[in-house]
């Protein structure tokens, strides 16, 4: 939705409204779009940081496997006289 500012001002607590809704408002100035309305996301407090930092650490450990060597992953790329295949 888009609304000029000058009619923005009588309607702004239907607006804020609106806009934590989830519906897009559009304040005009001269026809033209000058700003939008959002909704401010609420920062996570700091148990739900703790939490999330355990559970990425947690996972980040169970992934860690060992692979082949880095110094040999190019083997498949070169014959046994060291020319491209």
């Amino acid at each position: 939705m888009q609304i000029s500012v000058t009619e923005a001002k009588a309607q702004l607590t239907e607006l804020v409204r609106r806009a934590e809704a989830g519906d897009e408002v559009i304040l005009t100035r001269y026809g033209h779009a000058a700003v939008r309305l959002i909704p401010v996301k609420a920062a996570p407090d700091r148990k739900s940081r703790r939490d999330l930092l355990r559970a990425v650490r947690a996972s980040a450990a169970t992934k860690a496997l060992n692979g082949p060597s880095a110094a040999r992953s190019q083997d498949f790329l070169y014959d046994t006289l060291g020319l491209p295949e």
